[in-house]
C-alpha cells in the first residue's frame, strides 16, 4: 500500500496545487489520475469483497461526473447525477455493514448544515435548485449512515469511512459556497483537497 499510497498523494497534491496557482493542463490531467489511482489501490485492497464494489463504483461515477464538468454548461446536470449516484454507491456501502441504530445529534447537526448551505446559495441557484438541493441531500444521508456505522461499530474502518464522508461533505460545502455565492482565495484548493482526502480515506477502510 505505501507506494500506492504515495503516487496518490503526489498525484493530488500536483492537482491541488495546481488549483490553487498551477496551469489549466496539470488540472486537466492529475484530477482523472489521481481518480483512477484511487480505483486501482480500491481494488488491489486485501479486506476487498462484494461490498468493496460500491467503493469501486462509486469512484468511477465520481470519474464520470469530473469529466462532464469539463464539458459545457448543459451538461453539468449530468455532472450532478453522476455525483450524486457516486455518495448513493457510497451510502449503500455503509448501509450493508449496519443494522439500524439511531444517534440522535448527528442528523440534527447535518440538518442544521444542510439548511444553513441551502440558505447560501438557494438564490443563486435557478436551475439547478432542485438537482443541487438533491444532491445536498444525498450528501448529508451519506455522512450520517456513515456516522451511524461508526458510534454503532467503533471500528478503525468505519472511522475512516465516516472521516472520508465528512471530508467530502466539507470539500461539497466549499465549492458550493464559493461557485454560486463569493469566491476567495484557495478555495478551489481546498475544496480539491477535501475531495481527494474525502474518497481516500473511504479506499483506506478496505485496508484496516
Amino acid at each position: 500500500m505505501l507506494w500506492s499510497f504515495i503516487a496518490v498523494f503526489f498525484s493530488g497534491w500536483l492537482y491541488v496545487d495546481a488549483s490553487y496557482r498551477g496551469p489549466t493542463w496539470q488540472r486537466w490531467v492529475f484530477k482523472p489520475v489521481t481518480l483512477l489511482l484511487l480505483l486501482l489501490l480500491a481494488w488491489q485492497a486485501p479486506m476487498f469483497n462484494a461490498t468493496g464494489y460500491l467503493i469501486l463504483a462509486g469512484l468511477a461515477a465520481t470519474l464520470l461526473g469530473d469529466a462532464l464538468t469539463l464539458l459545457p454548461t448543459q451538461r453539468m446536470l449530468y455532472a450532478i447525477g453522476a455525483f450524486f449516484l457516486s455518495h448513493l454507491l457510497y451510502t449503500l456501502y455503509f448501509a450493508s455493514q449496519m443494522t439500524f441504530s439511531f444517534f440522535w445529534p448527528l442528523p440534527l447537526v447535518l440538518l442544521v448544515i444542510g439548511a444553513l448551505l441551502t440558505a447560501v446559495i438557494w438564490t443563486r441557484l435557478e436551475t439547478f435548485r432542485w438537482p443541487i438541493l438533491t444532491f445536498i441531500g444525498m450528501t448529508l444521508v451519506m455522512v450520517w449512515l456513515a456516522g451511524e456505522l461508526y458510534f454503532f461499530l467503533p471500528t478503525r474502518p468505519s472511522f475512516s469511512g465516516f472521516i472520508g464522508a465528512t471530508l467530502l461533505l466539507l470539500g461539497n460545502i466549499v465549492w458550493l459556497g464559493s461557485h454560486y455565492r463569493r469566491r476567495f482565495t484557495g478555495d478551489s484548493a481546498i475544496a480539491a483537497a477535501c475531495y481527494f482526502a474525502g474518497h481516500f480515506m473511504i479506499v483506506r477502510a478496505l485496508y484496516i
